[in-house]
C-alpha cells in the first residue's frame, strides 16, 4: 500500500515532533506507572483504574503510530518554492464571495495544518480543492456542503 504524502509547514513539523517526543518519553511512563500501581491493588478483573490506565496506554501507542506514520511520509510546504500565477498549497488568497460582495483571504495548507478559524483551509476541503491551480481573476463555483459558492479569486501571494 502506497502511504500518503502528508503536506505541512515546517513549524507543524516541529510540533509534531514534540508532540511525538512528549507522548513516548512523558505520557509512556505515566500511563505505565498507573498501570503498575493498579496492579498493586489487587484483583486487575474488577479494577477500573487498570482499565482506564490500559485503555490510555492504547490511545497514546495509537497517536504515536499516527504521528510517525505523518512524520515518515511529510513533505514540507517551502514558501520560497509557492508559485504565485496559480493557486498551489501554500499560497495565500484573496477572493472576493460573489454572493455576499465579501473578501476574504484563505491561505491554503496541507490536512495537518488546517484551521479554518485562522483562515487556513486544507488542500482536500472543497474550497480548497475547489481553488487549486487556478489564476488570478478566476470565477469559480464549487460544491459545498450549504450549496455552491461562487468566488472570484483577486490575488494570490506567497
Amino acid at each position: 500500500m502506497v502511504e500518503k504524502e502528508v503536506l505541512m509547514t515546517f513549524d507543524r513539523l516541529k510540533e509534531m515532533e514534540a508532540e511525538l517526543e512528549h507522548l513516548k518519553t512523558v505520557r509512556r511512563k505515566e500511563v505505565a506507572g498507573r498501570i503498575k500501581q493498579a496492579i498493586e491493588f489487587g484483583d486487575i478483573s474488577e479494577n477500573s483504574e487498570y482499565e482506564d490506565a490500559k485503555n490510555e496506554q492504547a490511545f497514546i501507542e495509537g497517536s504515536i503510530l499516527a504521528l510517525e506514520q505523518k512524520l515518515r511520509n511529510a513533505r514540507i510546504i517551502d514558501s520560497k518554492d509557492v508559485n504565485v500565477d496559480v493557486v498551489s498549497v501554500g499560497s495565500m488568497v484573496k477572493l472576493l464571495n460573489l454572493q455576499t460582495n465579501k473578501e476574504v483571504e484563505y491561505s491554503i495548507v496541507g490536512s495537518d495544518d488546517a484551521n479554518p478559524i485562522l483562515g487556513k483551509i486544507s488542500n482536500e476541503s472543497p474550497v480548497g480543492k475547489g481553488l487549486l491551480d487556478n489564476p488570478v481573476g478566476s470565477t469559480i463555483e464549487i460544491t459545498v456542503p450549504a450549496g455552491t459558492l461562487r468566488v472570484k479569486i483577486l490575488s494570490i501571494r506567497k
